[in-house]
This record gives C-alpha cells, sequence and structure tokens, in this order.
C-alpha cells in the first residue's frame, strides 16, 4: 500500500459536516461543486444559524487547495482529517465529513518553493483554459508556478488558475514592509480589524464567516503561527499571559461557572482594555470594551502564541 489517499478541497469553502446526515436541505448551496457559500448564509435565518451549532451538525471548514487525508467512504460522502487544523479529537488532523464532490485526489507534490496566499478578504481566481472563476476566502494558499506582471499563476485542484498581484501574497511577507517593528501580535490585530462587521458563523474557517476560536486560529495563520483549531484546545497550549502582562494579540478565554467550567469562547486582545471576537450566531465581529463586557466575569485564562 501507498499510504493514506490524500485529497484537497476543490470548493472555495468545503465544510466539513459532523456526519453525512448533519445537513438540512437548506445547506444544499453548501453541498455543491462549485460551492454556492455566499447563497447559503444569505439565506439561512438567525435561528438557522444557532442550529447549526444548536444540533452539532458542523465541524469546520476547509479553504481551496487544503489538504487533507481520507479516513473513510461512505457514498457520495468522505471522511477526511486535516493534517494543519490540530485538534485533541485526532491526532492526525480534524475530523468530519464532506461530500465527496467537493474533493480531489492530490497530485504529486507541488513544487512549494513559492506559495500565493490571499491577502484581501476575498480574491477572484480565474482560469485561462476554463470559462470559470471562483472567488476565495483570505488565506486560500496555492502553489505558484509563475509570477507575471500583473499578478501570478497557481496550481489548483482545477489545473493552472490566476491571481491578481494587489490581491496575494507571494511566499513570506517581505520584512520591507514597515511590519518588522511591530511584533506578530500587532499584525495580526491588525488583520482581524478588517473582519469588523462580519457575520459569525459556528465552524467558520474563512472570511465569507468566522466563528470564534476559527477567527483566532485564521488571524494567527496570517502571520505564519499555527495554533490549535478550537477554544478548548488554544486554552491550554502557548504562553499562559498575567491579566495585567496582556499585549496585542494574546488570546483571552472565557469558561461557564464563571471561569471554573468548560471553556467556550475566545477573543483576541486587542490593547487599550479591549478585545476583538467573534461572539456569537446573533452577532458580527467586533471590538469591544473588556469593562463590562457580558463574559468579564468567566475570564479564566490569556495565552500568547506569537
Amino acid at each position: 500500500m501507498s499510504g493514506p489517499k490524500r485529497v484537497r478541497a476543490a470548493v472555495s469553502v468545503a465544510t466539513v459536516w459532523t456526519s453525512p446526515e448533519s445537513p438540512r436541505p437548506m445547506d444544499e448551496p453548501a453541498l455543491r461543486h462549485p460551492a454556492a457559500i455566499t447563497e447559503w448564509l444569505g439565506a439561512m435565518t438567525v435561528k438557522d444559524k444557532l442550529d447549526l451549532y444548536g444540533a452539532n451538525r458542523i465541524q469546520t471548514q476547509m479553504l481551496y487547495g487544503t489538504g487533507a487525508v481520507i479516513a473513510e467512504e461512505s457514498g457520495d460522502w468522505v471522511k477526511v482529517l486535516i493534517p494543519e487544523q490540530s485538534t485533541r479529537k485526532e491526532g492526525a488532523g480534524y475530523p468530519g465529513w464532506v461530500p465527496k464532490c467537493q474533493l480531489m485526489e492530490a497530485s504529486a507534490e507541488a513544487n512549494a518553493d513559492r506559495w500565493a496566499e490571499v491577502a484581501a478578504p476575498r480574491a477572484l481566481l480565474t482560469f485561462r483554459s476554463l470559462q470559470a472563476e471562483i472567488e476565495l476566502s483570505f488565506l486560500t494558499r496555492l502553489p505558484v508556478i509563475e509570477e507575471t506582471n500583473d499578478g501570478v499563476v497557481v496550481d489548483t485542484p482545477h489545473g493552472a488558475g490566476f491571481l491578481p498581484k494587489e490581491q496575494v501574497w507571494v511566499a513570506v511577507r517581505p520584512a520591507s514592509s514597515g511590519m518588522e517593528e511591530e511584533h506578530a501580535g500587532k499584525r495580526l490585530v491588525r488583520q482581524g480589524m478588517r473582519f469588523i462587521g462580519l457575520p459569525y458563523l459556528w465552524g467558520g474557517m474563512s472570511s465569507f464567516g468566522y466563528d470564534c476560536s476559527g477567527f483566532a486560529y485564521s488571524m494567527h495563520k496570517s502571520q505564519g503561527i499555527l495554533i490549535p483549531r478550537d477554544a478548548s484546545d488554544q486554552a491550554v497550549q502557548g504562553q499562559r499571559v498575567e491579566r495585567d502582562r496582556l499585549e496585542p494579540g494574546d488570546l483571552l478565554f472565557f469558561a461557564y461557572e464563571e471561569g471554573k467550567g468548560r471553556v467556550h469562547h475566545v477573543g483576541i486582545y486587542a490593547g487599550d482594555n479591549r478585545m476583538l471576537h467573534s461572539p456569537d450566531s446573533e452577532g458580527c465581529i467586533e471590538l469591544v470594551d473588556l469593562d463590562g463586557y457580558k463574559l468579564a466575569k468567566e475570564h479564566c485564562i490569556s495565552r500568547r502564541y506569537w
């Protein structure tokens, strides 16, 4: 045997479900190829969004081109493990089910000397050989085939595609960008500020909608820092930081029973006693003052990963 079969997400955002039975009829747009994420989100009421959590329907999401390993197959569905999303649930990567049509077999290891990462909130990927385009999320990452005057040609699950130069970073962001005078914590807060007003999505890992830990995960990833996927795992790793030592970019965790129970929320400390976070299915990413914040008594620990 040659080892586990590897696949890549072949839609802009592949939602990873708890089981093949988890999606409701209204979730059909999110199950297509191509996935109609904007249509799906736009049709849901707050009650519909709350049900994604209440009925434990969604586990996480994968951005276009993200690699995964097949753990099991059942009809039109595949159970995957996502190595870049670490979790105590499964050592090999975050587990969940994805429609088979949203995955493509990963080809031989691509030349990954250079990568193009979407730097804009969204970017339009076009294909020279196809009459098609895909709207990609912030942080979608694809191997570079070549750079041109106006953009980059990237390797995708559908073949060579093109991304405009102004919408991507190539490889590591250059030190000459002026960011070197700020630590990574301040930079990830600055990235997060761009998404204020974006509606919350349970299980969300894209700039179409983040949940609280997905937002923290993604803003760290924007600085090349991989942290665990879930708040409960994020809260037990990294460096512990006392309240009077907080700096922008540190993570604040909140637990039931006034901080003594299970961790259920995470936000990013933004400086000046403020927190940037994706609150809940009724809200949007926001900047709040910690004095008077409704969960203030539930703050249990703070961690630093940068």
